[in-house]
């Protein structure tokens, strides 16, 4: 039988797994959460109500929705219709938003009464007909539905038969090299994405996963989140905004959370807090960390303060895939600064600039093969062909694999760092860097120079209440680092711009530090 998102819910009717219906399927930080009978009646009137709405298959949706449930049961809706959910990041300008409901061609948009403004202002511009604005109280603009009206009104519920390989959704890329592009995800991806993480650490319906991550992103509901759903256990997330790693311990106790999802930095944070055995729930096994990848020192120091608590580090994108490798906790000591070994079904391969495979340990382009990887860009062949080519994903990281399969990240190919003749790879700079006095983070990336063309520049991000002595960094780097590797510039500052899933905006600190060294 074709299986489409539709089955998470419809394999409830009936209790064919023998899952309780009634058990939590989704749960907010703030909020009583949906049963899985709840979720079902959900997703098949907010169906309904598109439907109603004239939304059909393969008609595009966009969502402007901070975390919360109609998230959820909007997106599994879109899907049951046929359409396709244009997950938009709430955190970009008007015209932004305006180039992306115009490349998906969106007809209905979903949105939060505080974007009223912004949307307003690009009104003109996009193809959107329809209008839908989730507010809690207080009148909308008369351009606008409210989402209480928009679901008075249900359509026949004669849903499409659909296939694994019909779009469900466009995840846009942040753009760092240019317009976003959407990535275009299946049924077939998106529940792949599921079951791959879940036949890993083998999720069953007694698993309750946590994530923080906004749900527009594939660090926040494919990751960790959507596995938690096709094996019908519990997931759970927070609303947007302001999340405090406090809070986040506090739900996770009292939800009794077994799996849990952060990113590096909020691991480093954790590390630092007092008494943090005490602070997670008993029930918690296993913490998987996304985003940039955890520094060597952080797994010794895990292994003292939370035993019996497996690190699992991972390593996806957008277009190849949410998690196509993981360095599980049996192997973190003897590969430490690493990313591990392909997920389930997922391929790895390293290539050169000539696109022969790499020696192991030579450092070459990564590529990935993987059924929960995209399909393609959305309208874009030229790009697609460049990026997708014979089921592989060119991924534009840099890695090296040693003799027993493991990957570890070099960085960025655009990261690289050309310094008199010499290849400077970023990663390897920074694990060497945020083990020296004071320095909790850090960022190397490549500025001008006058006499060698490029050089690295560090930015760094100090412990809370420790200041960082540049000159006993220099010094610890010296130790440990050829000389041309060591960074001509550094920086202190409080923060570093990030991207919804943790990674460092490395262009955004290209760009201000560009004329450092002038």
């Amino acid at each position: 039988m074709a299986m489409s998102l539709s089955w998470i819910t419809d394999s409830i009717a009936g209790q064919a797994l023998f899952v309780d219906p009634g058990q939590p399927a989704v749960a907010f930080d703030d909020g009583t959460p949906l049963t899985w009978t709840e979720l079902r009646q959900a997703e098949l009137h907010y169906a309904r109500s598109l439907q109603r709405a004239g939304v059909s298959r393969g008609d595009r949706v966009g969502l402007l929705l901070r975390n919360s449930l109609d998230y959820i049961v909007f997106f599994l809706a879109i899907a049951r219709v046929g359409a396709i959910a244009v997950r938009l990041n709430f955190r970009l300008a008007a015209p932004e938003l305006s180039f992306i409901l115009n490349d998906a061609g969106a007809t209905l948009l979903v949105f939060e009464a505080e974007f009223a403004g912004p949307v307003e202002s690009l009104r003109d511009e996009v193809p959107v007909t329809t209008y839908v604005i989730r507010e809690d109280s207080g009148a909308g603009p008369d351009w606008a539905v409210p989402l209480g009206a928009f679901l008075s009104e249900e359509g026949s519920g004669d849903f499409p038969q659909l296939e694994p390989g019909d779009p469900v959704g466009l995840i846009y890329t942040s753009g760092t090299t240019g317009r976003p592009k959407g990535v275009v995800y299946t049924h077939g991806n998106t529940l792949a994405c599921g079951w791959t993480q879940a036949l890993r650490w083998k999720f069953d319906p007694h698993t309750v996963a946590m994530t923080s991550g906004p749900l527009f992103h594939v660090g926040g509901l494919e990751a960790v989140f959507l596995p938690a759903l096709v094996t019908h256990g519990t997931a759970i997330t927070f609303t947007s905004g302001g999340l405090r790693l406090e809070r986040l311990l506090e739900v996770a106790r009292r939800q009794e959370v077994t799996t849990m999802l952060l990113y590096s930095f909020m691991v480093y944070d954790l590390l630092r807090m007092d008494g943090v055995a005490e602070l997670l729930p008993p029930s918690l096994t296993r913490i998987v960390c996304g985003g940039d990848t955890l520094m060597p020192w952080a797994y010794g120091e895990f292994g003292k303060a939370l035993p019996g608590i497996e690190l699992v580090q991972v390593y996806g994108l957008s277009e190849g895939g949410p998690i196509v490798a993981c360095l599980d906790w049996e192997h973190a000591q003897e590969h430490p600064g690493g990313v591990g070994r392909p997920m389930p079904l997922s391929e790895i391969k390293l290539l050169g600039s000539d696109k022969v495979p790499v020696a192991p340990g030579e450092v070459g382009e990564i590529y990935v093969r993987s059924p929960s990887g995209g399909v393609g860009y959305w309208r874009q062949p030229d790009a697609t062909a460049k990026t997708f080519a014979e089921g592989w994903c060119r991924t534009g990281d840099l890695g090296q694999v040693d003799a027993h399969g493991f990957l570890t990240l070099a960085g960025r190919e655009k990261d690289m760092i050309r310094s008199g003749g010499e290849n400077i790879y970023a990663a390897e700079v920074e694990a060497v860097i945020t083990t020296a006095p004071g320095v909790a983070d850090a960022a190397v990336f490549a500025v001008p120079d006058a006499k060698y063309q490029e050089v690295g520049c560090g930015v760094l991000i100090p412990i809370a209440g420790r200041e960082i002595d540049i000159d006993v960094v220099r010094q610890h780097c010296a130790g440990r680092l050829a000389k041309y590797k060591i960074p001509k510039h550094f920086v202190v500052t409080d923060e570093l711009p990030r991207t919804p899933s943790g990674k460092v905006k490395k262009f955004e600190l290209r760009a201000q530090y560009a004329t450092i060294g002038d």
